[in-house]
């Protein structure tokens, strides 16, 4: 069952497959209870409200016997760093240019579910991201890869670019062997970060990830992290984008994860949007999330980083913004325009 289990799931244009138990990484709930412990979380409230099932995966569903983690690649086609250099554009995650990837996901688990329970007469429940799962941990237990010093998931047939399904099952399945780290002394994607957001290695503290600050935090960023965002406005790749594994990245099947655009996003538009603008813009795209002012935010903090005389108008223009953080971003990017050293 479990051979046959694999060859669908594959044919069903999943890259990879590999079973675990919901009980192997015992580790989870002390780990995840240090993180918050330390305040590592940030805003992001809903890790400490869950932390029962979310560290021990048994307890999310006790009848689950066996966990089925799938990998489906998103590998860019081209250097997803090239936009870091345009400072009239802006840079918005690699995973986020195309469809939402929940919705991509989440149905083709569905399928490969329906096809498990016809087969063999068993309960599943699957999980794309949004329930209390900790997939990476999940996953490297189950042989997909390791998590690496970025803490991300990474494989040495896969690279970095892959999103991570899981579906739990009443079935029992064998399990598979857990990969081993294979970073060795390479330290790439912590010498990269912008914010220097690991405290060491294997090892994140969230409050300094600009993936978080641009999509989780509301409010204003800390001042002394916004010259440090460069132009990313939804996300940031630069810890996975400079893995030397990424050599070995097969290229992605899922056309829903094409980029929507030729180029990135001009900054002189995205400031433009009101919310209707933004809906109609980001729809059917994981950027929807974040609503207009949280984008509008991170596209101020953009165009205060630029040094583009251009786009002081822009700027000035929104200082006056109904919501104060992006008001607040408008201030700071027309004071920063005007004195670059700030």
């Amino acid at each position: 069952m479990k051979t046959r289990l694999i060859e669908r799931a594959l044919a069903e244009g999943f890259a990879k497959a590999r079973v675990t138990r919901p009980d192997a990484v015992p580790e989870a709930a002390a780990r995840l209870a240090d993180f918050v412990a330390a305040g590592r979380h940030g805003q992001m409230g809903w890790m400490a409200e869950r932390m029962v099932w979310r560290g021990n995966p048994a307890a999310l569903w006790p009848e689950a016997r066996s966990v089925l983690m799938l990998a489906e690649v998103y590998t860019p086609e081209v250097d997803p760093l090239a936009v870091l250099g345009q400072r009239e554009r802006g840079s918005i995650s690699v995973y986020a240019q195309g469809r939402d990837y929940h919705d991509i996901v989440k149905r083709r688990l569905k399928r490969l579910g329906r096809w498990l329970v016809a087969e063999a007469g068993c309960e599943i429940k699957v999980f794309v991201d949004t329930a209390p799962v900790m997939e990476k941990p999940l996953a490297a237990t189950a042989g997909l890869g390791w998590q690496g010093k970025h803490t991300n998931l990474l494989a040495r047939d896969l690279g970095s670019w892959f999103f991570l399904g899981a579906i739990f099952t009443t079935l029992e399945l064998e399990p598979d062997a857990p990969e081993t780290s294979h970073c060795g002394a390479c330290t790439a994607c912590l010498d990269v970060c912008p914010t220097r957001a690991f405290p060491a290695p294997y090892q994140l503290d969230a409050r300094r990830c600009i993936s978080y600050l641009t999509i989780e935090h509301k409010g204003p960023v800390d001042v002394a992290l916004r010259g440090l965002m460069g132009n990313r406005i939804y996300g940031c790749d630069d810890c996975l984008a400079v893995c030397p594994w990424n050599k070995f990245a097969v290229a992605a099947r899922e056309i829903g994860y094409a980029p929507r655009a030729a180029e990135p996003p001009l900054l002189a538009d995205l400031a433009a949007l009101d919310d209707a603008g933004f809906r109609a813009r980001f729809t059917g795209s994981p950027v929807k999330r974040i609503g207009r002012d949280r984008m509008v935010r991170n596209v101020l903090y953009a165009i205060g980083n630029s040094g583009l005389a251009e786009l002081l108008a822009v700027a000035e223009g929104l200082r006056g913004d109904a919501d104060a953080g992006v008001a607040d971003a408008a201030h700071w990017a027309v004071a920063r325009l005007a004195a670059p050293e700030l």
